[in-house]
């Protein structure tokens, strides 16, 4: 709002359907959410074995398909039957996100299945963690993924893109580290941070966090670091 003077709204659809989640105009935008379902929709989110979840627990953004409606999801993946079993079960279409609803019927998105970290036993999602330190003034684009832990299974990394006028280095990696430590829950916090000058993405603009998860465990694999890594518990 302060960089266009419009209220943005937030929604989520896919190539499958169209809008699915959306903070129609007249309705209460609730900073960060998705907003609620569309009329076209009815979304839920369920767990693995199509059970619905309780309002505040995280699982699988889905929409029911046996209700004998329109559903508003395509109908098959052409010539591949395999991908259709995996995504329609349950009476469920699962689209491969993650998400939690509030007490309000809010929804609000955690990251995609394959993103998502698992550390410790907790599950992260990486799009809080980016949203975060895309609020500090040195940083142009982050993206967030697991880097492999002996002991964690994985640790929270970041890339990040810096914006003009601001150096790389040991003094800006303690502020970005301080500065996601006040703003999110410890174990969401990140412990590695690498300075990139850009990050993959596929043609249409969206990050590829998993190039960025393959590159980082073939450098765990051979035991090497890049120069412009910073550890927290190292500085």
């Amino acid at each position: 709002m302060e960089g266009t003077g419009m209220l943005i709204r937030d929604g989520f659809g896919q190539t499958e359907s169209t809008c699915m989640v959306a903070n129609l105009p007249d309705s209460h935008v609730k900073f960060g959410s998705m907003g609620k379902p569309a009329f076209l929709y009815d979304v839920v989110v369920a767990d693995d074995e199509g059970n619905i979840l309780p309002d505040g627990e995280e699982g699988n953004i889905c929409v029911r398909t046996g209700t004998g409606k329109p559903n508003g999801i395509f109908k098959e993946y052409f010539d591949d039957a395999e991908k259709g079993k995996e995504v329609f079960r349950h009476g469920l279409y699962y689209t491969g996100d993650k998400a939690y609803r509030d007490e309000e019927g809010y929804i609000w998105f955690v990251g995609r299945d394959d993103d998502v970290i698992k550390s410790s036993d907790y599950r992260i999602g990486p799009f809080e963690v980016e949203s975060i330190l895309l609020e500090h003034e040195a940083v142009q684009e982050s993206a967030v993924v697991g880097s492999p832990h002996a002991v964690k299974g994985y640790e929270v990394k970041a890339f990040v893109v810096l914006n003009a006028g601001y150096n790389a280095g040991e003094d800006l990696a303690k502020d970005l580290f301080a500065y996601a430590k006040d703003s999110l829950a410890p174990y969401k916090m990140p412990r590695l941070l690498e300075f990139v000058a850009e990050l993959p993405k596929t043609i249409s603009g969206k990050i590829r966090r998993v190039e960025l998860r393959a590159r980082e465990a073939e450098a765990k694999a051979k035991g090497s670091q890049p120069e412009q890594e910073y550890n927290y518990r190292k500085i």
